[in-house]
């Protein structure tokens, strides 16, 4: 498969998905459709990953040497933001 963008691949999914939905195509174009959707699923679930193995933060740890770790959005609380534990209030 050529190199698509990430964008690309998952309009034509939604493509896909729709054709199959509807349910006029033959078994045949049905089955053709379904192979090229799961390989852009494949695809996309690729580039997904790699974008999450890029996007990392730097940290300090406790002896404030620098560290690498994953971003993770749906965690981040305001008491992370004041200090690890929220404590020494906000002074690290």
């Amino acid at each position: 498969m050529a190199t698509v963008k990430f964008e690309e691949a998952l309009a034509r999914l939604e493509v896909i998905v729709s054709e199959l939905e509807r349910g006029d195509l033959t078994l045949d174009d049905s089955m053709r459709i379904f192979e090229e959707g799961m390989k852009l699923s494949k695809t996309c679930l690729k580039m997904l990953e790699d974008a999450e193995r890029k996007v990392e933060i730097l940290v300090r740890d406790k002896d404030g040497h620098k560290r690498v770790r994953a971003l993770e959005l749906d965690v981040m609380t305001e008491r992370e933001e004041d200090g690890e534990n929220g404590k020494n209030g906000g002074t690290s």
